[in-house]
């Protein structure tokens, strides 16, 4: 199976201006494919658009407007060979702050998405992007890898059990791509995700999502490191390339029809670890326990025999590697460190 079966196809890729949709629309382009991108833009300045994630003002092949706006996503996914699902309200703390907006984008608008690709009769496949948060905490997850079940299978498992709003929407987007899609006979797969990161990735205020760029970027000023509960928690970590690549051979791979399939790297890796990546890179930086926040999970890490035997691939970059990437990156791009964190700083 190669990529190169995507050269002159148009795929529609929702949330097309964060990190990951921004990545996948890049592939794309490499391979010769149009990519059709749908994004609100809203979460960033629009000065980082253009110059972290590429984003050209004025694209004709770029649309900006909400999933959930009624009519848009028919209009969007006219002609359109493929569709990789991935916009959503993605922030855990927001989520949990905010579940009306939660509601709002990850379900309402993953209707409207579904609904239009139930309609067409052009697609030939919607990868839903989904999300490790689905498991939840995960049966002694921190022991074992995580294994998926496939929609029809979970009645009879307990494998799904978020413990957040946001992983509430994400099996709700499962189940929901299962039952309209399998009901229209339009091939879908889910992609559970696991945690990524990489460059460009900026993080939010208020949020505890994106360890690797919030260790970073507290180093690069000199602040303590912040280990939620000690740090105990455990995540697989997926470079976004990796993500970027996973997603697109979902979206081809014959044995994904239907399938659900975890994204990552079958390393088990702490949150305390990932501190001390960034330590190495920045001898002073502290670390300082603190309290867990509320919908943050004790974590697990994927089981990737699935993603093997279908995707005929598994990721290639190291959290060792990725962390390097991304100190290395934001010490050339020093800018990309948000405002609101520097002036926390000066006023501490």
């Amino acid at each position: 199976m190669s990529l190169e079966q995507l050269s002159g196809r148009t795929v529609l890729v929702t949330g097309a201006g964060g990190l990951i949709g921004s990545r996948i629309t890049a592939q794309l382009r490499l391979l010769g494919a149009r990519p059709v991108s749908v994004c609100k833009l809203d979460t960033y300045p629009q000065e980082v658009y253009r110059r972290r994630f590429g984003i050209v003002p004025g694209d004709p092949d770029f649309i900006v407007g909400d999933i959930a706006e009624p009519g848009l996503m028919e209009k969007a996914v006219r002609g359109c060979d493929y569709v990789i699902h991935a916009a959503a309200l993605a922030d855990v703390a927001a989520c949990t702050r905010r579940p009306l907006d939660a509601i709002n984008t990850n379900i309402t608008g993953t209707q409207c998405v579904i609904d239009a690709v139930a309609a067409s009769p052009d697609v030939r496949r919607m990868v839903f992007v989904s999300s490790a948060s689905v498991y939840g905490n995960g049966p002694k997850a921190s022991l074992r890898p995580v294994r998926e079940r496939a929609p029809a299978e979970f009645a009879e498992s307990a494998v799904l059990q978020p413990v957040s709003v946001y992983g509430n929407t994400k099996a709700w987007g499962e189940y929901q791509s299962a039952t309209v899609l399998g009901a229209a006979g339009t091939s879908y797969a889910v992609v559970r995700y696991f945690s990524v990161y990489g460059a460009p990735q900026i993080i939010k205020e208020n949020s505890h999502s994106w360890v690797v760029a919030w260790f970073a970027m507290r180093a690069a000023l000199g602040l303590p490191l912040h280990l939620n509960g000690g740090g105990h928690q455990i995540r697989d970590m997926v470079h976004v390339d990796d993500i970027a690549t996973g997603t697109l051979r979902t979206l081809i791979a014959p044995g994904a029809h239907n399938e659900t399939v975890n994204i990552g790297t079958g390393s088990p890796t702490s949150i305390r670890t990932i501190a001390e990546l960034v330590q190495a890179h920045h001898p002073g930086a502290q670390l300082v326990d603190s309290p867990m926040p509320p919908g943050d999970p004790e974590g697990g890490y994927a089981s990737v025999e699935r993603m093997e035997r279908v995707l005929g691939w598994r990721p290639g970059i190291t959290i060792e590697e990725g962390v390097a990437r991304y100190v290395a990156w934001l010490e050339k791009t020093p800018d990309a460190i948000p405002q609101w964190l520097r002036e926390g700083l000066a006023a501490a």
